[in-house]
């Protein structure tokens, strides 16, 4: 699954602002739906609603090194829950990242953002692929 990034820093602001928000030890989840999502659908090869995803790591997370660590595993995690549950599409999904997030495994990491991704009715309860 291809990740579609979030470019435009008033996303990230919208989606902290007013989207429905989860928090765990290490990661909390803004979604919201997004505008766009018609445009992309037509401009999309396959014709389907796609999510936009931001990954957000701030200085507190730690250097460089850590910051990109933390990310890799972040798009990891969300690539798997993917692959693993219906994840609903035509969404603007911004994945802060917290402190702890460096010191945990991806599993870890993994169980936390399918926690919050529940928590904001972001995938059904079945599962896609088992």
């Amino acid at each position: 699954m291809k990740l579609y990034p979030i470019r435009d820093n008033h996303l990230y602001q919208k989606a902290y602002r007013s989207g429905a928000k989860a928090v765990s030890r290490s990661v909390c989840v803004y979604t919201m739906r997004d505008k766009r999502a018609g445009q992309l659908k037509k401009s999309n090869p396959t014709g389907e609603y796609l999510n936009r995803v931001g990954i957000s790591a701030s200085k507190k997370i730690g250097g460089a090194v850590q910051r990109n660590r933390a990310k890799r595993v972040a798009r990891e995690a969300y690539r798997q829950i993917g692959r693993e549950y219906a994840i609903k599409q035509g969404y603007l999904v911004v994945i802060a990242l917290r402190t702890s997030c460096t010191v945990l495994k991806m599993q870890d990491v993994k169980s936390d953002l399918l926690y919050c991704l529940r928590h904001t009715d972001m995938i059904s309860m079945e599962a896609q692929g088992e």
